[in-house]
């Protein structure tokens, strides 16, 4: 049984400051910080899945945080509503470009968020119940329609 180790990041992105926020490290040898096994651990994930980058990574993680902070109290949130966080946050974070950027990242589908999710899991960064599956990410929204034509201009 491993003490946990709950963190607070902020990562300066590809594009712009991103926040990344709260994770539980399960495993935290002590020759490193916190905040560099957190690094070390995504870099690692990186390095198999070249797929994504690493603030796909970070972002997803920062929007769980953000997410469950939202809640009346903390508890486990369903890919779906995880895929909600994202949608907002990164509409919140990009506006219009959040398209853009998630592709910057690799991420080009709903679908990819999910392989990030799962990626994070076997890492041992984030948990799941048996009835989290992959397939909750399929095909949740369309980013076309959801980060350009969806976009709504504030004057």
């Amino acid at each position: 049984m491993g003490t946990e180790i709950y963190i607070v990041l902020e990562q300066r992105s590809t594009i712009g400051f991103a926040r990344t926020s709260v994770i539980c490290l399960n495993q935290h040898p002590s020759a490193m910080s916190a905040p560099q096994h957190l690094q070390h651990l995504l870099e690692q994930i990186v390095e198999r899945d070249r797929r994504y980058r690493l603030d796909a990574y970070r972002f997803v993680l920062a929007t769980l945080n953000a997410t469950v902070q939202q809640l009346p109290a903390p508890r486990h949130i369903t890919g779906r509503e995880l895929l909600d966080g994202i949608r907002d946050e990164g509409l919140k974070q990009f506006g219009p470009l959040t398209r853009s950027v998630f592709e910057h990242w690799g991420v080009q589908t709903t679908e990819d968020f999910g392989h990030i999710v799962f990626r994070l899991v076997d890492a041992g960064l984030l948990g799941k119940t048996e009835q989290d599956r992959l397939e909750d990410f399929r095909q949740a929204y369309d980013f076309g329609e959801t980060f350009e034509r969806g976009y709504r201009y504030v004057d």
